[in-house]
């Protein structure tokens, strides 16, 4: 037995709940489904039961507590029909839950039952459905996915979904989240079954050349753009991936290549793991970093707006990517970005390698020999007493004109940060009012943001 092998039958072991946590969880599932069940009785209405998710394929980590409960209406009934039944079974069920909203609501909530002191909860209702590709919402494909994997997946692979869980939540892309956009459960199942196992999911992967396209039962029916592509297999036009980032597909291929050169069992234990280490940053840290640099980063800093995640980071990302475009147009190169929330505040952080350019800028023409977009060029500057120029140089037309912008934080402070496209929740906040923070200024962040600048002034893969 090698090294690794060594190291993955450990790692099993410290993945797989023991009997005790598999007996308590299994016994309050069923109580759950048992006042579900009641509760669409008292309704008088037809509905069944379902459950999915990891709980569903035993594909759980020890320590995870989440049920997740479907309640499959008719697909003759009215969807605010649906939606009544299913958030008064949830209640039900969960008498302290409350109300969330995907693509239409749902009761969430944390129970105890028996041993087990916190399950996380949630109760969704769905259309019973003959196809994944007749669904009326994207919840509606859930049960579809978990009789897929039901189906083809035994107690050894089973032990190889968590074993990928493990890996991928110890490398901080485990998730489908818009904030996370890493691997679902759904996926980690899908290519665990299609490489046969976690060993071979990571030989694989470490050799991948993006853009890799999986299809387990050869039915795609579309074309995707994503560096990652799982055709779904209840759904011939759907990539089970493409919420998968590039970075996070490269960190995957990174992380597997280092775990088969050196084997670690700290890969299966997040607390552990050295990704997770990272030292917090002091005010004198943070200083010595914008020194050492010689940069500027530069934060604005606002009222996080009160969204959901899936709807929050995606704006946030919008914004900075409007923000990093408006300096670069402008002539302030930005050396690295990034955004984060905390305490009910977020940021867009923007590290510029200048803040000052000069009072002009060089402008070319097209050239002289094409002769309608020359001449326009020429006429356009000829008689601006603010320009140099127009003068030939080389085969083409040149001014020298006022730049539009001459210091960065000028720019970011003033009216033209709202020439951008934003999400429209920033937005609104940004209008309300905002603060731009310069240099060692970032301190005044500190400590609500302390763990986003540590990730980001001792940034790991």
């Amino acid at each position: 037995m090698d090294d690794l092998d060594a190291v993955l039958d450990r790692a099993r072991e410290l993945v797989t709940p023991d009997d005790a946590e598999r007996s308590a969880l299994a016994t309050a599932t069923q109580r759950l489904r048992e006042r579900a069940e009641r509760a669409i009785a008292d309704r008088g209405v037809t509905a069944e039961v379902v459950l999915v998710g990891s709980t569903a394929r035993s594909t759980w980590l020890p320590g995870e507590r989440d049920v997740d409960i479907f309640v499959q209406f008719p697909a003759d009934l009215d969807r605010e029909e649906l939606q009544a039944h299913g958030l008064a079974v949830g209640h039900a069920v969960l008498g302290n839950g409350h109300e969330e909203y995907a693509e239409h609501p749902y009761v969430t909530g944390t129970v105890e039952e028996g041993p087990l002191d916190a399950i996380d909860v949630d109760v969704v209702p769905c259309y019973d459905l003959e196809d994944a590709t007749d669904i009326r919402s994207a919840v509606d494909r859930t049960p579809f996915h978990t009789e897929y994997v039901e189906e083809r997946l035994d107690d050894d692979l089973a032990t190889e979904v968590r074993l990928a869980k493990a890996f991928a939540t110890t490398i901080g892309i485990y998730g489908s989240n818009l904030r996370t956009r890493g691997l679902s459960g759904y996926l980690t199942e899908l290519l665990v079954l299609e490489y046969g196992g976690f060993r071979a999911l990571l030989e694989a992967a470490a050799d991948w050349q993006p853009p890799v396209v999986l299809d387990p039962v050869d039915h795609g029916t579309a074309t995707f753009d994503d560096p990652l592509v799982v055709i779904d297999p209840t759904d011939p036009g759907r990539n089970v991936a493409a919420v998968c980032s590039a970075a996070n597909v490269a960190r995957l291929q990174h992380h597997a290549r280092a775990f088969l050169d050196d084997p670690d069992p700290a890969y299966f234990e997040t607390e552990k793991f050295p990704q997770s280490e990272v030292p917090a940053i002091t005010a004198a840290g943070l200083r010595e970093h914008v020194e050492r640099r010689q940069t500027t980063p530069v934060a604005i800093r606002f009222t996080a707006p009160d969204l959901v995640d899936d709807d929050l980071y995606p704006q946030l990302r919008a914004s900075l990517g409007g923000v990093v475009g408006l300096l670069e147009r402008t002539g302030f190169d930005v050396l690295r970005s990034t955004t984060a929330v905390a305490d009910g505040d977020a940021i867009l952080l923007v590290e510029l390698e200048v803040t000052d350019r000069p009072a002009v800028e060089r402008h070319e023409g097209p050239p002289v020999t094409v002769r309608e977009h020359a001449d326009n060029f020429y006429e356009a500057y000829a008689d601006d007493p603010e320009v140099y120029g127009p003068f030939v140089e080389d085969d083409r037309y040149v001014v020298e004109r006022p730049r539009e912008a001459t210091n960065a934080v000028d720019l970011l402070a003033g009216d033209a940060l709202f020439d951008v496209r934003h999400g429209a929740g920033v937005e609104r906040r940004l209008q309300h009012e905002y603060e731009v923070l310069v240099g060692v200024e970032l301190v005044d962040l500190l400590p609500s943001f302390a763990d986003a600048l540590a990730e980001y002034f001792d940034p790991r893969p």
